[in-house]
């Protein structure tokens, strides 16, 4: 890219991070310290205010560089993630939002620990909390790595590794200075900035086409390699029983994930009462359904007007499609409008990226903090706070996911986004829902749920082909594949269930009646909710 772009687009860059540290440093000055305001901002954020923060925390790297380059490279078959990405927002509303925000405090471990043995449900949760976060990180920074490496011409590995140790960097003061309030602000302006850039280009890549959808379509489909295919099933998943089995696997993934991810439970405690965390819901199902719509447009348009060639040439995963999409709409490479254009689409994608990542790392350091550190500590020695510890765990985890985004650079964000949300859904979604459904659960059934969809899926996604035995491989040149599909959710989501299961009926405690019925009434009408 010309000089013209790297400028711009660095100096919106530094604009953005300019603000948000701005914001970070004057939360950090007024504020108490206490857990509840680091974790969950002192639950003073309105319906819509946390609907917009939900949309922002949502709405990452993933969606905005990775779904769109994936319809860019497969057409049809790309499309699936931005339907799995909205359809989970049904199931978050009908049978997850009102009921954790009523039964816990802070984190996904209280819901469960509401009616089960404290220590061994929190130790497992909080390790479960943490693998899907640092999975989810991951995603975000080799996004972050991708932006940056088409922003200086695609030729400095250097630079797309500093850029990845630059991002963990922000995150950890993002969430050390500021905790769950910066990072709620950061998220609301980071969604505004989003949806007005996302829009921007839909109206352009319409107007192009004169607001025929159908022309749209047919001209990706020409400019695809691959005629009317383009716009059919199988392109990417059609092959043979392997990639259908994916196709489903994938499918399950993302419409269970969602209702799992830490990152995304919390949110639900920042308002102040349950009635409040189901209208943000709603507020958020409102902009990512419309985002994940214009999603597609991107993606075709990116197809039609770049073509697949140009964006697998700048990026092989199709990461970097919408930012070489809003230099063609802007006039091209080199143009003023252009120039203006792509700096624009790149600052927005960069601040998606900073913003996501440090809900993302809040809610994992809240996990080790509340959930491990608190059960985990003995009581004889030096205590620390909970807070203190969180501010130390955002900080070992930003170097764990730094050391995974430089391992994982060339993978696409949104398929790496499908791994993490195959665990959340094995892990987290089969406890969740027996705790708040199932009147025999027990402490064994919960903590068997839990390791039984947590261990499966980190396994078979260790044995697929996304970490060896294929040329896109994490490690490329070695081979101990044992699975034969890319996202284990098919497999693994049924065994956290019967694990569930089979812990329960196996389990010599009975259930406590008393409590389930006690945290029912809570869930059901709020009665006693904090």
């Amino acid at each position: 890219m010309t000089g013209d772009h790297q400028t711009l687009a660095l100096l919106l860059f530094s604009a953005f991070i300019a603000v948000t540290l701005g914001i970070t440093t004057w939360v950090s000055r007024n504020r108490h310290g206490s857990a509840e305001e680091f974790y969950a901002g002192g639950r003073l954020f309105s319906p819509m205010e946390n609907g917009f923060a939900i949309a922002g925390d949502y709405m990452s790297a993933a969606s905005f560089l990775g779904i769109s380059g994936l319809i860019a490279l497969f057409g049809y078959d790309g499309m699936l993630y931005s339907v799995g990405f909205l359809v989970a927002w049904l199931v978050v509303l009908l049978l997850v939002a009102e009921l954790v925000r009523n039964c816990g405090r802070f984190t996904l471990a209280d819901v469960i620990a509401s009616r089960m043995a404290e220590r061994p449900v929190r130790i497992a949760a909080g390790a479960s909390s943490v693998t899907v976060s640092v999975l989810y990180l991951v995603a975000q920074m080799v996004g972050a790595g991708s932006l940056v490496a088409l922003l200086l011409g695609g030729t400095s590995e250097a630079a797309r590794s500093w850029t990845v140790i630059g991002v963990g960097a922000l995150m950890v003061v993002y969430v050390s200075l500021g905790g769950m309030r910066a990072t709620t602000w950061i998220q609301i302006v980071k969604a505004v900035l989003l949806m007005a850039g996302t829009i921007t280009l839909t109206v352009l890549v319409l107007v192009r086409f004169h607001g025929d959808f159908g022309q749209l379509l047919t001209t990706a489909a020409e400019h695809s390699g691959h005629g009317r295919d383009f716009l059919a099933p199988g392109l990417r998943y059609g092959g043979d029983w392997t990639a259908r089995a994916d196709f489903v696997s994938l499918g399950i993934a993302l419409v269970l994930g969602t209702a799992g991810l830490p990152h995304i439970l919390s949110r639900f405690y920042t308002v102040p009462t349950a009635r409040a965390a189901r209208r943000s819901v709603v507020w958020a199902i409102g902009l990512i359904g419309g985002f994940y719509l214009m999603t597609i447009v991107l993606g075709f348009g990116a197809a039609a007007l770049v073509g697949p060639d140009a964006v697998r040439a700048s990026n092989s995963a199709g990461n970097t499609a919408v930012p070489l999409l809003a230099l063609d709409l802007g006039g091209g490479a080199g143009s003023t409008g252009g120039t203006v254009l792509f700096a624009v689409v790149a600052a927005v994608a960069f601040a998606t990226i900073l913003a996501v990542v440090a809900g993302i790392t809040l809610a994992s350091s809240t996990s080790v903090a509340h959930d491990l550190y608190a059960s985990l500590r003995r009581r004889h020695g030096k205590q620390y706070s909970e807070v203190t510890v969180a501010r130390l765990a955002a900080a070992g985890i930003g170097v764990a996911a730094i050391g995974l985004g430089l391992l994982a650079r060339d993978l696409n964000v949104a398929f790496l986004v499908g791994l993490a949300f195959a665990v959340a859904a094995s892990a987290n979604l089969p406890v969740l829902l027996y705790s708040l459904f199932w009147r025999r659960f027990t402490t064994r059934g919960a903590v068997w749920s839990v390791y039984g969809g947590l261990v499966p899926a980190v396994l078979l996604v260790v044995v697929s082909p996304v970490v060896s035995g294929s040329p896109d491989a994490l490690f490329p040149g070695v081979d101990f594949q044992l699975f034969p599909l890319q996202n284990p959710g098919l497999l693994s989501i049924p065994l956290g269930f019967l694990a569930g299961w089979l812990g329960t009926v196996t389990s010599p405690e009975p259930p406590d009646e008393a409590r389930h019925a006690e945290t029912e009434v809570r869930a059901l009408t709020g009665a006693g909710a904090v």
